[in-house]
């Protein structure tokens, strides 16, 4: 089956990286992977956004990729990559498809470098976070290519450019539109997201399952139930310094016992705040009890 037809209606959680300090958690990460590979997921995406991909040193590259391919031999690995170096690193450790981090110059020729190692998605990511307002004739130049099998959109809060590329997927029909919209996870389904490979994932990952399942089942009462959940969760997650999100996934995974409490550092992220992490956690309580 093709990597499109795999992500069809499924949830690609976009993992981070535990570290303690600036040292890459091994156990923590080993441990993360076995909770997940018995999560509802299709399988996940490394070296992201979400994972530090561009900010990691190959070895450390290498080890994730080794690490999360050896707990889901049969689900999905696709791998962040920034360049064709990066791709070709990506299938010689077995990832099974590539999330182009977006490139102002030659967008185009770029994708199809990355293509001729393996399926592309698209990366539509917000420019706080070193992404690129592709505007539509660019779209139209990636989607041209039968080696672009989608694009993930993840604006963070500009639901006005999220409608703008789900109109446009409309005329291609074969293309995923997949959605990294944390904010508005439920809506971006309602607007057209046929995937979603999240942040959010990362945890409380069979919630976010559920909500794709009960969408697609026409579940419509469940759906708005369980939206309302990850939205709740998403606005502590997921607000300001937003880059400090990453730190705050690792923390709610550490509620949901996936890994060890005390492997939870970012090493890129910012400090936050006294009380942050005490918010994360009644969080994910709150959501596990709602979900109840």
């Amino acid at each position: 089956m093709s990597v499109a037809l795999r992500l069809h209606r499924a949830l690609v959680p976009a993992v981070p990286v535990p570290f303690r300090g600036k040292t890459l958690a091994d156990d923590a990460l080993q441990a993360y992977a076995k909770w997940m590979a018995e999560q509802p997921v299709v399988g996940v995406a490394v070296w992201a956004h979400t994972g530090r991909g561009p900010h990691l040193t190959q070895e450390q590259r290498d080890r994730v990729l080794h690490i999360w391919r050896d707990a889901m031999p049969h689900k999905l690995i696709i791998a962040g990559v920034n360049s064709v170096e990066m791709a070709k690193a990506a299938k010689r450790g077995g990832a099974d498809a590539l999330l182009a981090f977006p490139r102002p110059l030659d967008p185009v020729p770029y994708h199809a470098a990355l293509a001729r190692e393996l399926p592309v998605i698209a990366f539509y990511l917000y420019e706080a976070a070193g992404g690129v307002a592709y505007d539509n004739a660019t779209l139209h130049g990636l989607f041209s290519s039968t080696e672009v099998i989608g694009i993930k959109v993840a604006t963070l809060d500009s639901v006005m450019t999220f409608q703008r590329v789900a109109a446009l997927m409309k005329e291609y029909s074969g293309k995923l539109l997949i959605t990294g919209e944390d904010r508005f996870f439920g809506y971006s389904l309602a607007m057209g997201a046929r995937s979603a490979l999240i942040g959010m994932g990362a945890a409380l990952t069979d919630i976010q399952a559920a909500m794709l399942r009960s969408f697609f089942g026409g579940d419509f009462g469940g759906y708005v139930r369980l939206s309302g959940i990850c939205d709740r969760f998403a606005e502590v997650a997921f607000a300001d310094p937003i880059e400090g999100y990453i730190k705050r996934m690792l923390w709610a995974a550490a509620v949901e016992g996936a890994i060890p409490e005390d492997a939870c550092d970012d090493p890129w992220g910012p400090a936050l705040g006294p009380g942050e992490r005490d918010k994360v956690k009644r969080a994910v309580r709150d959501a596990r009890a709602a979900r109840a």
